[in-house]
């Protein structure tokens, strides 16, 4: 069966337990792999540093400045380009803006964890900037929508490079996603 097909059974609240689901995953995998991959705890919380000036300039503007772009291009590009099967709308429809926030925060800080703090910092920036972008499947038969993960995920990855500092990139990635979200949840943009 297809994974568009198994989304289309599953009920709104099922498909937002199996992205919480996923994302603890993450989170096991990434505490795992980093007990094999780091010498140390020290190497591990290094790459968590509290640099507000980084956390605002690269890390909160760059999030904005993102999702910016994206609701121009979606106000440019017919909807169709934009259509991921409606998952989105289906995750942050008909919830409450605590649980939006928690539930991005979750995305962000999961994903960031693995995609920066492990495979970034171990295998390179252009192959954990790839592997995320593949992570979005969904995406792969929408060339807009591929071609915006793939802007995002190499930005981010960017990010993370130039600062070494995994809150910046949570930051930025937190950013995107909650706003956007609030964006689905209110309407705010188009139709």
């Amino acid at each position: 069966m297809k994974q568009s097909e198994i989304i289309k059974q599953l009920t709104d609240e099922e498909l937002r337990k199996s992205v919480i689901y996923t994302q603890v995953l993450f989170l096991l995998i990434s505490f795992i792999v980093s007990l094999l991959l780091f010498d140390s705890l020290m190497k591990w919380t290094n790459l968590f540093q509290f640099d507000i000036k980084e956390i605002v300039y690269l890390g909160i503007l760059p999030g904005i400045v993102i999702v910016a772009l994206d609701l121009i291009m979606i106000s440019l590009l017919p909807k169709k380009y934009y259509d991921d099967g409606g998952i989105n709308q289906r995750i942050f429809s008909n919830i409450s803006l605590p649980k939006i926030f928690a539930l991005t925060l979750l995305i962000a800080f999961s994903e960031e964890l693995l995609f920066r703090g492990i495979i970034q910092t171990t295998f390179g920036y252009v192959t954990a900037s790839l592997i995320f972008a593949l992570f979005h499947i969904r995406y792969l038969k929408k060339p807009v929508l591929l071609i915006s993960v793939l802007f995002i995920s190499f930005l981010i990855g960017y990010i993370y490079e130039f600062t070494g500092n995994l809150l910046v990139s949570i930051t930025a990635h937190f950013i995107v996603d909650f706003l956007l979200g609030l964006v689905i949840r209110f309407k705010i943009w188009g139709d």
